[in-house]
């Protein structure tokens, strides 16, 4: 099974670049410098992106044991699973791996480059979470108050019980409801089967102009259950986005761009793919499981010129800022947002959030006995106990035996539907990022680099 060609996370196209650029074609211009087979200095023409590097043996790694990667990621490339994928690796802020494997495309054998950009979708979440929680140390918002506060669209939401009847709100939708998807709100993948998310797509939210128009469809939609009773993947972060903007007075897009982007060098991430980078943009793929191979989703049925200025179909002509999928970003440029987290909030001398926010948003949030359902790179799955929660932002390790595999307590990710995904392991000083570009992969693929990346720590924290 894979999502409908009319979800945006599926129906790609690509089309003519119409969209600002700072520094224009020069921005072509990165190089990779590898030393030896296991570390790496990034960088651009203007201005220059580093990554710190270091032999792995330095930080407690084996250089041996690391080819097991190099082995992965040639065997997903060798069996068709994919055309290529970018893997980092670092440990105690240096880089130890980082290798680019494959090609750019299915049919045109161009090489992989570290440098190339793909649509992180839902891993722009941790980075919306963390534009929200700047402005919670600010004290412009508590964790309790009512969403419709910042957002008054939302002031009349009803839930649609189980008799098929609209009823009130119990309590109100707070900012911690949106923060740990358990608001109640959808984000439409079952039209076909589920009454909730025929509505959502009859909404065709994706549509919409910018952030007010979404939160205002939005607020004429049920909710699923009572606020707070239950996780359910959603929106959710999206409407927060639009509280980031009206709280701050910016545009959602500068907001992350000024304090987020800017401070830890992300000069490759962005809602809009700049003209001069455009060539960098890869294509994107759904696995086809009748012939078990992927499929470019610009061959997907309803892929077609209707994508136009559609939220994650279209990202040369965006005003709708989704906090919740909309980013494109490069391995290097998550990697530097990744480690400023583990990091207690700071990257290079640039703070984003205080260590003691970073611990609250990396704790699980869930309360006793609620499991989870919908993760980043499968983000209708159904609920079940994956011995993980979710804090403000992320999917926290709570049991590694339960999650069934290889980890640490207090392991914290997400990942993305195209296959994207990351880890920061705060016991271990590990941050690990892979970037693919498969819808609906069946493929194993964080498991798999987890049992890759632990097994050549030589030691262990």
């Amino acid at each position: 099974m894979f999502l409908p060609a009319k979800h945006p996370v599926l129906a790609q196209r690509a089309k003519p670049a119409l969209c600002r650029s700072r520094t224009g074609w020069r921005q072509l211009a990165m190089t990779i410098v590898l030393i030896g087979s296991a570390s790496a200095v990034f960088a651009v023409s203007e201005p220059v992106i580093e990554l710190p590097q270091t032999s792995p043996e330095a930080q407690g790694v084996s250089t041996q044991r690391l080819e097991k990667l190099d082995e992965l990621a040639r065997r997903y490339v060798d069996e068709n699973r994919v055309p290529g994928m970018v893997n980092i690796v670092m440990r105690n802020g240096q880089v130890v791996y980082a290798k680019a494997t494959g090609h750019r495309s299915m049919d045109r054998k161009m090489p992989m480059q570290t440098y190339d950009l793909f649509r992180i979708y839902s891993m722009t979440k941790p980075i919306a979470t963390v534009a929200a929680m700047k402005l919670y140390e600010q004290g412009k918002f508590h964790l309790v108050d009512p969403v419709e506060k910042f957002l008054p669209e939302l002031g009349n939401l009803r839930v649609l019980n189980d008799d098929g009847r609209l009823v009130p709100l119990q309590r109100p939708v707070t900012m911690h409801h949106l923060l740990t998807h358990t608001a109640g709100f959808s984000y439409g993948f079952a039209p076909d089967s589920d009454a909730i998310d025929e509505s959502y797509a009859a909404a065709n939210l994706w549509a919409s102009k910018d952030l007010d128009e979404f939160a205002a469809k939005v607020g004429q939609l049920p909710l699923r259950f009572q606020p707070g009773s239950q996780y359910f993947y959603s929106i959710a972060v999206d409407l927060l986005g639009l509280v980031v903007q009206r709280i701050s007075g910016l545009a959602f897009d500068e907001y992350l761009e000024r304090h987020i982007f800017q401070p830890l060098g992300m000069h490759d991430t962005f809602f809009q793919v700049p003209k001069g980078k455009s060539l960098r943009f890869l294509p994107n793929y759904f696995f086809d499981p009748s012939t078990q191979k992927p499929v470019d989703v610009r061959r997907a049925p309803g892929a077609g010129a209707a994508d136009n200025n559609v939220a994650m179909r279209d990202y040369f002509q965006v005003s709708l800022y989704s906090g919740g999928s909309g980013l494109v970003s490069t391995a290097a440029d998550y990697a530097r947002f990744a480690e400023a987290m583990r990091n207690d909030g700071q990257y290079q001398g640039q703070r984003i959030l205080s260590p003691k926010t970073v611990a609250y948003m990396s704790t699980n949030h869930l309360p006793t006995g609620m499991t989870m359902g919908g993760f980043g790179e499968d983000p209708d799955g159904a609920p079940r106990d994956v011995g993980m929660g979710f804090g403000l932002g992320f999917g926290v390790i709570t049991n590694p035996v339960a999650n069934q595999v290889i980890s640490s307590v207090g392991e914290y990710s997400w990942g993305g539907a195209a296959g994207t995904v990351f880890w920061i392991d705060p016991v271990e000083e590990l941050v690990v990022v892979s970037m693919i570009q498969l819808m609906r992969s069946p493929w194993p693929l964080r498991s798999d680099l987890k049992v890759a990346v632990y097994q050549s720590l030589d030691e262990l924290y």
